[in-house]
């Protein structure tokens, strides 16, 4: 599929900038054919009512992030929020429930709102449930139609989620369409925060009073408060929500004690995954992650909900175990990548880019590439497509520019995850007593045992 403009500017400034794009991933998606139809078979599991997990596993440079991202675009094409969560070590830890609440609603997105999306999909919520009244006979200028409304969304809440949603989810619901319909925007602005996982409302305990709530989302009502949003956003009117935990090898740098409670943390969310109907979680995660005592394989209730495993004689993973194995990039691969991206770039003078960057140059840049690491593709996409669009660029600008007779491509200096895997060194070095593994232990509400 083509780009359009917009998505072409986000896509080139992504890569000038060594990132992930955010949009057009559909444009350069090659490679991943098999990896992208199981997560699509996901969704369509998580429509017919059940709720899922996967976890995306492949080392640096394999694309886990590319796929993830895609899988977020492809989900919100077919009617489903997404929230994107990046795993960092300051400030989400998977035994804290809250963090975990917070940063998924803050990352809340849809096709029609791609960030910040929960004040949306609440009135598309409240919308349809003042669609249901009038269809069953309501009418919209009864004197007391705003109370049938909110009385509405609390039965509403209680059947979606079977009554196992807090009693503040439904109080500060209704306060939000009470203020909505003052005009105090401001305010409801305010519990929309609160509701978000934020500790601070403003109007502090006149604003609570009103509302009726007492106290911060802590803990483990943090999980019933996401079963509460799950049911908002299929009364929305969407088919769920795909929730996609990026980086979780992250945890791999974490306090000894942390990492296990995060892991137990993760093994907790997994066994009530099922429970969630409508919800896909996704995560990505490197082979360290999930094979070395110091991650996964030193919690075993974890490792044994999502053991990775190839059959003697199989040339690929199955994909629908519970990890999907992504590959390093190849020669090929990266070539295709490449001609993808010369033909969405937008070039003032289309003749001049093909004949400058043409399919010869390329093919010399990836060999120089490859045998300039070495041989080890893995590495290479991020700086290969950065200086690829660098050139892309120089092109465009400087008519007198020639690619083939530059010395071509010269390697950033490599990152330290880059320069460990060219020293053949592991991407953490082992620490004293990590081989012993995790105790298994429940999370309590304040991250306790």
């Amino acid at each position: 599929m083509a780009l359009t403009k917009r998505e072409g500017d986000l896509v080139f400034e992504s890569l000038r900038r060594g990132v992930v794009p955010e949009r057009g991933l559909e444009a350069f998606a090659v490679g991943i054919e098999r990896q992208r139809d199981e997560l699509h078979r996901q969704l369509g599991l998580v429509k017919a009512g059940d709720g899922s997990f996967k976890f995306l596993r492949g080392g640096y440079g394999c694309g886990k992030t590319f796929l993830a991202r895609l899988a977020v675009l492809d989900a919100q094409a077919r009617n489903y929020a997404t929230s994107f969560v990046v795993v960092s070590d300051n400030d989400l830890h998977f035994h804290k429930f809250d963090e975990l609440y917070r940063k998924v609603v803050q990352e809340l997105g849809t096709r029609a709102c791609p960030k910040g999306a929960l004040p949306d999909l609440i009135d598309r919520w409240i919308g349809n449930v003042e669609k249901a009244l009038l269809a069953a006979g309501a009418s919209e200028s009864a004197p007391d139609f705003d109370e049938q409304v909110q009385k509405r969304m609390e039965a509403e809440i209680a059947s979606r989620t079977l009554g196992k949603a807090p009693e503040d989810l439904a109080r500060v619901l209704r306060a939000i369409f009470r203020l909505k319909q003052a005009g105090r925007h401001s305010e409801a602005g305010e519990l929309l925060s609160w509701l978000g996982g934020s500790g601070n409302v403003d109007s502090s305990a006149t604003l609570k009073k009103e509302a009726s709530i007492k106290k911060a989302i802590a803990g483990g009502d943090a999980l019933a408060y996401l079963r509460g949003l799950l049911e908002i956003v299929k009364g929305a009117g969407y088919e769920g929500l795909v929730i996609v935990i990026d980086e979780a090898e992250t945890i791999l740098r974490m306090r000894p004690e942390a990492r296990g409670k995060s892991l137990n943390g993760i093994r907790q969310i997994l066994d009530v995954a099922g429970s969630y109907p409508g919800l896909l979680w996704v995560f990505t995660g490197t082979p360290e992650f999930f094979d070395t005592k110091r991650g996964v394989a030193g919690l075993a209730p974890l490792h044994d909900r999502v053991q990775f495993g190839k059959l003697p004689g199989a040339k690929v993973a199955n994909v629908m175990q519970p990890q999907i194995e992504l590959n390093p990039f190849d020669a090929a691969r990266l070539r295709q990548v490449a001609l993808r991206l010369r033909e969405e770039y937008p070039a003032a003078d289309r003749a001049r880019l093909e004949a400058k960057v043409s399919t010869e140059f390329i093919e010399q840049l990836v060999a120089k590439v490859t045998t300039g690491f070495a041989g080890d593709v893995g590495v290479v996409p991020r700086q290969f497509l950065r200086r690829l669009v660098m050139i892309f660029d120089q092109v465009q600008i400087d008519p007198d520019y020639d690619p083939m007779t530059g010395e071509g491509f010269e390697p950033l200096p490599p990152n330290e995850a880059e320069r460990r895997v060219l020293e053949g060194k592991p991407p953490l070095d082992p620490e004293p007593g990590e081989e012993q593994g995790y105790p298994v232990v429940a999370v309590g509400a304040d991250g306790s045992e």
